[in-house]
């Protein structure tokens, strides 16, 4: 993907030819020649998309480089990046402040600032964690990248698979920051930077979401606010450099919303693109219709076939720099690439409502749970739960088996209670994992990751809590690396106006119980919304670009030779027990093809892309 590398205060042998070869790790369609500098130990590549001038800044004793949307929250900063660049404004605000720059930078972007006057490197990511960044200490520096690829291709940065982050991929289906599938090397986590002055390095904030518990504002006033916020959000999107825009289009709140909204700030048609799929149950092109009928849109549609997603898993694999394994990366780079051989280069695309508006399901869910401990502790300790779990044969009888379920998920606290149905919890891990590979692991790791990040939360309202953790491991660690790296494979760019900051902030204003209403999801998002949506949009469910794999692995031949190959691969590789494989695959074919199937895919994932980025060679367990 397009980005920055290089390295800081360590000395390399060929530096010329050494950044040359980080910078090529990312290449794409959309980038143009890479520009690079070096010094006796230091050296500064960036990869930039084409029209995407102004991202590079040096002189004697400051070197900058700021790759991607980024943007100055004052006019005087924002007028020297229209005259000279984004990287020659960081330079003047970094004369002034120091790191606390990046208070005044705003939108998508990494950035690398070479102080050699103090021998002083500061690395950082954007608030949201839309332009992603890695970085792996060197015997006396520091070696970074916007990708795995591009730092490991440093020789100071060992290539060794760390069996944690694998484990880590397995829990999640992908590699949640600050870990990368190697070791040594670690991801910024959003609104974070490096610091590396005096041989040390260290990590800090520069930005955290805040949450209100009460703004004060009437929900009429904070609904205008938001209704103007959609249009600013969209033209700031729009002036990215493009020759023609399309727009994802689920038939979901966000994208029809940026549809309507594109549509209205263009003034003329907006092209829309979207995924359909001939399985009962998966496809709701009919909900796009709707959206296209009512904005007017140009839309174009693409049904993904089984065949697609065989043709697809080596091209994924391949592209994503860690295991990655959300199977609706398929569908969004078939939209993308129809998009593409329509002529667009950038896309609009809806992520990061659900996550700042409260969209998702599990949050009313919880809310469920929560009502048992609003009952007389009294009531619940002498009658339900003796009930529950006293009476002889509960466990046959239906009613009580449901309350003895409820009962225990509810005195799971937050957030592991979000965890109970994760694929590790429901088999012995001893079944799961092989021997040797599990006694390496740290199993609380997983939980410890998410739990710091709940308890981060500024803000008290435990929904709040849900979205802050949202929009690090639901958004940054997996939808944005999905949908950034199918756009690239595709060769189109993307723009998340949703994600805007000033979107961003303002979202943490609205209170919770105005955010999810009783048990309605997103209710300040869709009464805000109800004379610019049609109704269809505002009742229906959340679905998304899933993709129907367990039940076309039981019909397409290709498909099933494809994942029995991947997994009998696997199985060489020391970590998954043979006889785990073997379950999945005989209750995949049975009458829960869609629930194994999300574990099929996460395991051939993880093949495939040890295939493509270790050669094929089982990793060593020591």
């Amino acid at each position: 993907m397009s980005g920055i590398c290089g390295w800081f205060a360590s000395p390399t042998a060929s530096p010329a030819e050494r950044i040359a070869a980080m910078a090529r790790t990312l290449h794409t369609s959309l980038t143009g020649e890479s520009i690079c500098r070096t010094a006796a130990d230091c050296a500064l590549a960036i990869a930039a998309p084409r029209g995407e001038g102004g991202t590079l800044y040096q002189n004697e004793t400051l070197w900058i480089a700021c790759q991607g949307a980024a943007y100055f929250n004052t006019a005087a900063l924002q007028d020297i990046a229209g005259r000279q660049g984004t990287a020659a404004a960081l330079a003047e605000s970094y004369r002034r402040l120091g790191p606390a720059c990046l208070t005044e930078l705003r939108g998508a972007f990494s950035v690398a600032i070479f102080d050699l006057a103090a021998q002083r490197a500061l690395l950082a990511v954007d608030r949201l964690g839309i332009r992603p960044l890695c970085f792996a200490p060197s015997d006396s520096g520091v070696v970074f990248g916007a990708t795995t690829d591009s730092v490991t291709a440093h020789p100071a940065v060992a290539r060794q698979i760390d069996p944690q982050s694998v484990y880590d991929y397995l829990y999640f289906h992908m590699i949640p920051s600050p870990r990368t599938i190697y070791q040594n090397v670690e991801k910024l986590l959003p609104g974070q930077y490096l610091l590396f002055a005096n041989g040390c390095w260290s990590k800090h904030f520069y930005w955290r979401m805040r949450y209100q518990d009460d703004s004060g504002e009437s929900q009429r006033e904070l609904a205008e606010e938001f209704r103007g916020l959609l249009r600013q959000t969209a033209r700031r999107a729009l002036a990215q450099p493009h020759a023609k825009l399309g727009n994802f289009l689920s038939g979901g709140t966000d994208s029809s919303t940026l549809a309507g909204i594109v549509t209205e700030v263009t003034g003329t048609h907006a092209d829309t693109y979207s995924i359909g799929f001939a399985a009962e149950g998966y496809d709701e092109s009919h909900y796009a219709d709707i959206a296209v009928k009512h904005f007017g849109t140009r839309h174009h549609t693409y049904y993904v076939t089984p065949q697609d997603v065989v043709d697809a898993i080596p091209l994924i694999a391949r592209a994503y720099d860690e295991p990655f394994g959300n199977a609706s990366a398929v569908p969004s780079y078939y939209c993308a690439k129809m998009a593409k051989a329509d002529g667009v280069d950038l896309m609009i695309a809806g992520d990061g409502g659900d996550e700042l508006f409260g969209g998702n399901v599990r949050y009313v869910k919880q809310k469920t749970f929560d009502l048992y401990h609003t009952l007389p502790a009294a009531l619940r300790q002498a009658v339900i739960e003796p009930l529950a779990f006293g009476f002889p044969g509960a466990q046959h009888l239906p009613p009580l088996r449901k309350l003895q379920s409820y009962i225990s998920q509810a005195k799971v606290p937050l957030p592991d209670r979000l965890e109970s149905y994760n694929f590790l919890h429901r088999t012995p891990l001893q079944e799961i994992l092989q021997e040797a590979f599990l006694k390496q692991l740290d199993l609380a790791e997983p939980m410890e990751n998410l739990r710091e990040v709940y308890q981060r939360t500024q803000g008290n309202a435990a929904l709040h809590r849900m979205l802050h953790l949202d929009l690090k491991t639901t958004l940054a660690d997996n939808d944005l690396r999905k949908v950034n790296r199918a756009c690239e494979m595709a060769g189109v760019a993307v723009a998340y106006p949703l994600l805007d900051d000033a979107m961003v902030e303002f979202s943490g204003r609205i209170p919770d119980d105005l955010m999810i209403k009783g048990y309605h999801l997103r209710y300040f998002f869709k009464d805000s919304l109800k004379d610019f949506l049609p109704p269809e949009i505002i009742k229906k469910s959340k679905h998304g670009f899933g993709l129907p794999f367990g039940l076309w692995l039981n019909q397409h031949a290709p498909l099933r030779e494809l994942v029995g190959d991947s997994l009998q691969s696997l199985r060489k590789r020391h970590y998954i027990n043979p006889r785990y494989l073997d379950i999945l695959l005989d209750q995949g074919r049975r009458d829960h093809a869609n629930y194994y199937g999300v574990m099929i895919w996460v395991m051939v994932m993880l093949e495939q892309w040890l295939q493509h980025h270790v050669d094929g060679i089982p990793s060593r367990l020591d």
